[in-house]
């Protein structure tokens, strides 16, 4: 049976800013809403089988305001599972996903997207794990006070002391290390520390797209040493370079504004009224570009998909909803793609990691 495990969905962020965080004004995902990627008719769609959701914190808050940010968005998808039993079912295990996948529910796991919201403590971060959170992404776009980020200076080396015991913590308790959005220094001190597997939830090739949130070859390279995967992205900055080109005289033009192009909601501000090129369009043959680089580069057996839906403003040609991942499959499939393969992409290797993490 082939489905999707996705590494990365900010459905509950995005439920959260369209009401305002008021519960009684969240949109209804039964039914469907044009402004969400994602709806329970369209995960049926699109195969969707498993889907870790991102329990998303902004970089620019305070540890105080992290830590209860994270647990709202815990208590969120909570709330989302408990609203429709029929359709979701909470997953912590590689066995709770079969079983839930089994009873054609989509088995819903959480994934914490940004380290600073365990505010350096150990403490924060075991009773993330206590809740049900699998995964910790160690950074966002901003560096915090123990890792380095792809999309900020340097200020760690990579992983500080602390770091190198956030990591060694999280094999402990079964935590999966998340590798998006960190620097390359910090991938390679992460992989030499960790004793489990890494996912990469949400990532593309550097060398096919020249972004930095994006994967160098040295480091997919190293993947079949480690066991982990990279789970191929579909945000248009990360697979495009045209896309990548223009993102690039955005951050210009709001550095000269004296914004901040890595606060997200900032960007989406600026952006609506910058008067910068048009928006090219990424394409789905540009994903397929990643995931055939990331399966050359590291293995069959070290590729997934993480999607990113409702964590962009923007998505490729083909590919503008959680309905789409079929699109996707059939694309690899006319490139010579076995069932296989594609079984291992869509989730097996990604349930894997997961496996590895339960024991």
């Amino acid at each position: 049976m082939v489905y999707v495990l996705d590494g990365h969905n900010d459905l509950p962020w995005a439920l959260r800013e369209l009401s305002g965080g008021d519960p009684a004004r969240e949109p209804d995902v039964a039914a469907g809403d044009p402004r969400l990627h994602t709806d329970l008719p369209r995960l049926r769609a699109g195969g969707v089988g498993a889907q870790f959701w991102s329990v998303y914190v902004p970089g620019e808050l305070g540890h105080d305001e992290a830590v209860t940010a994270v647990l709202d968005q815990v208590d969120r998808v909570r709330r989302l599972l408990a609203a429709h039993p029929d359709a979701l079912a909470f997953a912590d295990t590689a066995d709770d996903v079969d079983a839930v996948v089994g009873s054609g529910r989509v088995a819903s796991l959480m994934g914490a997207e940004g380290g600073h919201c365990i505010a350096d403590s150990l403490a924060v971060l075991r009773v993330l794990r206590g809740l049900g959170v699998r995964y910790l992404t160690l950074t966002h776009n901003l560096n915090n006070n123990w890792a380095d980020s792809a999309t900020d200076t340097p200020r760690h080396d990579g992983l500080s002391e602390f770091g190198r015991g956030v990591v060694a913590e999280m094999n402990r308790i079964g935590m999966i290390v998340d590798l998006s959005h960190v620097a390359p220094a910090t991938m390679h001190q992460a992989l030499a520390v960790t004793t489990r597997p890494v996912l990469f939830t949400h990532s593309g090739a550097r060398a096919v797209t020249d972004h930095p949130r994006n994967v160098p070859d040295d480091v997919l390279e190293a993947l079949p040493g480690n066991g982990g995967v990279v789970m191929a992205t579909f945000v248009p900055r990360f697979v495009s370079g045209a896309v990548t080109d223009r993102d690039t005289r955005l951050g210009e033009a709001m550095t000269a504004a004296g914004l901040d192009h890595r606060d997200l909601a900032a960007r989406d501000r600026f952006a609506a009224t910058w008067d910068g090129p048009p928006a090219p369009r990424a394409t789905l043959a540009d994903v397929v570009a990643h995931v055939e680089h990331l399966r050359e580069a590291a293995g069959i057996d070290h590729v997934g998909i993480g999607g990113d839906f409702d964590g962009t403003s923007a998505l490729p040609e083909e590919l503008s909803d959680v309905s789409t991942y079929p699109r996707l499959l059939d694309a690899l499939a006319d490139r010579g793609w076995s069932a296989e393969d594609l079984a291992k992409l869509a989730h097996r290797n990604a349930l894997r990691v997961l496996r590895d993490a339960d024991a």
